[in-house]
């Protein structure tokens, strides 16, 4: 059954069928070919129950917020800000690209969204300081998944949503990796620059960065709402989405003015289109889950892989290797939808907390996602940049190999996830 399922998704990804498909036609067939009995109706309301979960309503809306401040003036004012007070020092606008993709994951949720929206303007000030295209690139692709570690992380949505673990638990667990993370890769980029022998950018005057921090101090309350909300309880994750749309609403189109009322029916769209690509995503991973789990191919699988009694550290190492090779082949959403279900019973037998496993998951989620050979993020970045293949990936080993070390420290001291709940 497990051979016939994976030759299903193989061919018909071969055939360059989307993710999506595959993810629907599996289940079908093997409940056609293995359990002929069963009611059709039963496996097709596994597809809506998918996308019933209240906490999927976080979902477009933080990808709404992200799209009306993408458009908008946020991430420009948020690399000015940052910028003008480290721009200066040796390696500080690579520090102020890592600084701005922490910031701005921490208001988007999403890699690809912070990639765009901090790529493209920070790239060009880089590429003017003196910085070869391949480092600048790797630097902004590797620095957006933060976006994936610190609220509101989508990839911790999905993760809550499949293993009923609390959002609002995940999204505060995320924080100290995010930041453990940023802090890497900004004395990796200062070591870099006094190697390199990068020049020193223009020193800002006192007044200047006064001007950048009024401009900024609107746009930084994103990560303090959504942040200091849920952790006082305040509001809900999904609460806070809703917040976050209402506060970028109220920054670009009232107060900044640099979205237009006419211009939001065309960010909405865009927010559709990509949510609906989610959403099908979620269907179709729903209905994968229930089918493998009625076949009970999710104990075939941790029987062999796991063996019997499997220690807590084994658990891990194993969920960050399959979980970093799906996601350099494939979308971590439907990593994330796939493998957890396979592995999340073993981790809680072997006792390991839910909550640490869900940071362990989305941090290799968000390492798989800016690793050769198909990183999402690499080919955004190629696609954002018009720059070939192995350009846009020449300069991410030293990011990968940061990643993987910091993975390690993760799943053995699991403190750098628990310590703010």
């Amino acid at each position: 059954m497990v051979a016939t399922l994976l030759t299903i998704m193989v061919v018909l990804l071969v055939l360059n069928f989307p993710m999506m498909i595959p993810l629907m036609v599996a289940p079908i067939i093997i409940v056609f070919l293995y359990f002929p009995t069963m009611d059709p109706m039963i496996l097709m309301k596994q597809f809506s129950t998918g996308i019933e979960a209240y906490v999927l309503l976080a979902v477009p809306l933080f990808i709404f917020a992200a799209d009306i401040m993408t458009a908008g003036k946020t991430s420009r004012r948020l690399l000015d800000f940052i910028g003008s007070f480290i721009g200066h020092i040796r390696g500080g606008y690579a520090v102020t690209t890592a600084a701005a993709c922490t910031l701005f994951g921490a208001i988007s949720g999403s890699t690809q969204a912070t990639v765009v929206a901090i790529g493209k303007p920070m790239r060009e000030r880089l590429l003017k300081i003196g910085y070869k295209d391949s480092t600048a690139m790797a630097l902004i692709i590797n620095s957006s998944d933060v976006a994936l570690l610190v609220p509101p992380s989508i990839g911790m949505i999905m993760y809550g949503l499949v293993s009923g673990t609390s959002v609002g638990d995940l999204f505060i667990a995320g924080i100290i990796p995010g930041v453990i993370v940023f802090l890497s890769f900004a004395i990796y980029s200062i070591i870099y620059a006094k190697r390199a022998n990068i020049p020193l950018a223009e020193k800002f005057s006192w007044k200047e960065r006064l001007t950048f921090t009024r401009k900024a101090i609107l746009p930084l309350g994103f990560p303090f709402i959504i942040i200091g909300g849920i952790y006082s309880g305040l509001f809900s994750p999904t609460e806070a989405a809703g917040v976050s749309v209402l506060y970028a609403f109220i920054l670009e189109v009232i107060i900044f003015r640099s979205v237009y009322i006419k211009e939001l029916p065309k960010i909405a769209k865009s927010t559709g289109l990509v949510t609906s690509a989610v959403f099908v995503l979620v269907a179709g991973g729903q209905a994968f889950t229930w089918v493998i789990s009625f076949a009970r191919i999710p104990q075939m699988i941790t029987e062999t892989v796991l063996g019997p009694n499997p220690t807590a550290i084994f658990v891990l190492l194993m969920v960050t290797l399959f979980f970093f090779i799906g996601c350099m082949f494939v979308d971590p959403i439907v990593v994330i939808l796939v493998l957890t279900p396979i592995f999340y019973p073993a981790a809680m037998s072997a006792g390991v907390d839910p909550v640490h496993l869900g940071v362990v998951i989305t941090f290799q989620a968000a390492l798989g996602s800016a690793t050769p050979p198909f990183g999402v993020d690499i080919f955004t970045a190629s696609a954002v940049f018009n720059r070939p293949y192995l350009e846009v990936i020449k300069g991410t080993p030293p990011y990968i190999i940061m990643m993987v070390i910091i993975s390690f420290l993760l799943i053995y001291f699991e403190e750098l996830s628990l310590i703010l709940l």
